[in-house]
């Protein structure tokens, strides 16, 4: 029983910190307790902050990560000093080139301790100032508040990305005082200047064959509506990167041209090409390197985005209009009106669709024990309904889903392709289960990325998250083996042994399905959607038409099974 008479215990720096994150609305931290943080893991517990204990660190970086990108609103991982909080590095690489807003908070040695050679003694501020928008250590109770509210701040402000504050032991433990300074809203830009819109319209009026890019930041939920204006007043062609899909509605889709990304051969590429004038929104050009598309330099490009373009010898945009992306892009809708129709676009359109509507319907995989990429995608698309998510991990795979299954939702499939990182899938999953939980979510992922995140199956299973989980088996790194055996004629370095992965979701608390062969992923898909709880389905995959997604962008006029 509490002693109501007992004077209560003043509060510390680790309370001072719970305090912000519940003011900025923070349902769920990730992360592993230590000596150097456990004083923050223990406030946690009187708040109504879930705490929720991962398998590895840089997994509680990417469910972050995860529901920083479904959300808007930083995801918060905490992870103890030295290996603990280096283990974030890669999830808060990601993050920041995803465009990402997270919060890691790290321990650390006492401020006495910082310079000596003392047990998990690391300069964690120098080691994430290169990956994140904000890196800095709280050196005073009486600066929590500050350093906390402003990392949540650059996080989620302007381009999101990571931040990350370092907590030293006794600073966590000493009296704090101040009031908390998160939870008040950033102020936002407006649309871009009128003279910039201005601009941007006179070129848009000249243009004779007009392209939309979407990228990332053109998925997000407010961005997205005003595109589809921009797409239904204008009926301009629009295509994006793999990271901008869902912005397009179903009712749009004649005007979609697909997706582009790592090889220069899609239809969208063509799109690009031929266009006099790219419209990019929301792009960043780490999601696709502008010298693929921009080849010749023979095009003009209007830049929407919250920031202004980061100068490229090809991006070099005419007109930028910078400022709140939704604003700006509905500010050009109003007034562009409807822009005629170029044959050479439209020609390509056409193409795109009956390429794939062809490739999909004529996948056979030459395997009598594995499955045509294709045919996955095909029995999957039924399944990808708009109350679906699906996260995608990095592999040769995602290219597959990334290129052939549409999505017509904002965020409606998570993909990684700024820093390509594996590891992924499962626990952006996780993330989108904990955001809508009456929904189900599918993560896919190959042998290899699964098996680098795979231990957060047990998380899931804790969790009780409405997730399905596909692996796609080759056992090798098939992604890597492509490009190898494209450059030297043979795969190096890439081979590993069988697992059973049934097996392996049954010992983990999950449901384990295994499929042989096309026939049984309709039924095994079905079997999974009525599962309470993740499920993970293995598929062996018969990757050897992956040379295909290479091919060169001068033989596209070919009907073939990787346009």
């Amino acid at each position: 029983m509490t002693d109501k008479n007992k004077p209560a215990a003043p509060e510390c720096g680790a309370d001072m910190i719970v305090r912000n994150l519940v003011a900025h609305g923070t349902t769920h931290v990730f992360g592993i307790p230590g000596a150097k943080v456990d004083r923050l893991f223990d406030a946690l517990v009187d708040s109504p902050i879930e705490t929720v204990v991962t398998r590895h660190e840089q997994n509680a970086a990417f469910i972050a990560g995860g529901i920083g990108r479904l959300t808007g609103k930083a995801g918060v991982a905490i992870a103890t000093s030295g290996p603990g909080a280096s283990n974030f590095v890669t999830g808060l690489a990601t993050a920041n080139s995803e465009g990402d807003p997270v919060l890691a908070i790290g321990g650390a040695v006492k401020l006495a301790d910082r310079l000596k050679l003392t047990h998990q003694s690391m300069d964690t501020v120098a080691l994430f100032q290169p990956i994140t928008k904000y890196s800095a250590e709280i050196t005073s109770p009486a600066a929590v508040s500050e350093c906390i509210s402003n990392a949540l701040r650059f996080a989620e402000g302007g381009r999101p990305g990571a931040a990350f504050v370092s907590t030293p032991m006794d600073i966590l433990s000493m009296p704090a005082e101040g009031k908390v300074l998160s939870g008040r809203k950033v102020p936002t830009a407006g649309a871009a200047p009128a003279e910039a819109v201005n601009e941007a319209l006179a070129l848009v009026r000249k243009a004779q064959r007009p392209v939309i890019l979407l990228g990332l930041l053109a998925s997000r939920p407010d961005v997205a509506d005003a595109v589809r204006a921009l797409v239904a007043t204008t009926g301009v062609p629009v295509i994006g990167t793999y990271q901008a899909a869902g912005a397009v509605s179903e009712d749009l889709s004649d005007r979609f041209g697909g997706r582009v990304g790592l090889f220069r051969n899609q239809p969208g590429d063509q799109l690009l090409h031929e266009a006099d004038l790219v419209i990019s929104i929301g792009y960043n050009p780490i999601e696709y390197d502008p010298w693929l598309w921009n080849v010749d330099n023979a095009r003009k490009i209007v830049h929407i985005d919250v920031v202004a373009a980061e100068l490229d010898t090809h991006y070099d945009p005419a007109v930028e209009l910078v400022g709140d992306i939704a604003a700006s892009v509905r500010a050009l809708a109003a007034q562009a009106g409807k822009l005629p129709r170029a044959p050479q676009l439209e020609e390509i359109l056409s193409q795109y669709h009956a390429t794939r509507l062809a490739a999909l319907s004529g996948a056979r995989s030459t395997s009598n024990t594995a499955v045509h990429p294709l045919q996955i995608v095909r029995e999957l698309e039924p399944f990808v309904t708009p109350d679906v998510t699906m996260c995608l991990d990095m592999g040769t795979f995602h290219i597959w889903l990334a290129r052939y299954l549409l999505s017509f939702r904002a965020r409606q499939m998570l993909i990684s392709n700024g820093q390509q990182t594996m590891g992924v899938g499962l626990p952006w999953g996780i993330a989108a289960s904990l955001v809508n939980p009456a929904q189900k979510v599918i993560s896919i992922s190959g042998d290899g990325g699964f098996m680098m995140s795979c231990m957060e199956l047990e998380t899931a299973v804790r969790l009780k998250c409405n997730l399905i989980h596909m692996v796609w088996v080759d056992q090798a790194y098939n992604m890597v083996e492509m490009q190898e055996k494209k450059k030297y004629g043979r795969g190096s370095g890439v081979e590993f042994g069988p697992i059973d992965f049934a097996m392996f979701a049954r010992s983990c608390g999950a449901h384990g399905i295994s499929v042989q062969s096309a026939d049984g992923i309709a039924g095994a898909m079905r079997e999974a959607m009525e599962i309470e709880g993740p499920v993970v389905i293995s598929v062996p995959v018969d990757y050897s038409q992956n040379h295909l997604l290479m091919k060169p962008l001068a033989t596209l006029g070919e009907t073939s099974a990787a346009a």
